[in-house]
């Protein structure tokens, strides 16, 4: 069940973007509406992930592994 929903998901993302490229060339007036909805949905979704990402800022100079602020390689002689 969950495959056919993600094709579905696919499919519809697969036909906005051929819309965007069709309306970037001229195409007719409903395709400009479907490139226009495409478009506003990937600026929701590119602000819901800016939102999210933020509260995940990592500080400067801290490391993901939290090792210490050692140098881990080169030559040390």
């Amino acid at each position: 069940m969950m495959i056919v929903l993600l094709s579905i998901v696919m499919v519809i993302v697969a036909a906005g973007l051929a819309a965007v490229v069709w309306a970037a060339r001229g195409g007719p007036r409903w395709v400009h509406g479907v490139a226009n909805a495409t478009l506003a949905a990937a600026e929701v979704v590119a602000a819901a992930r800016k939102r999210k990402s933020r509260g995940f800022a990592v500080k400067s100079g801290s490391t993901l592994d939290g090792g210490g602020s050692g140098d881990s390689g080169g030559s040390g002689s």
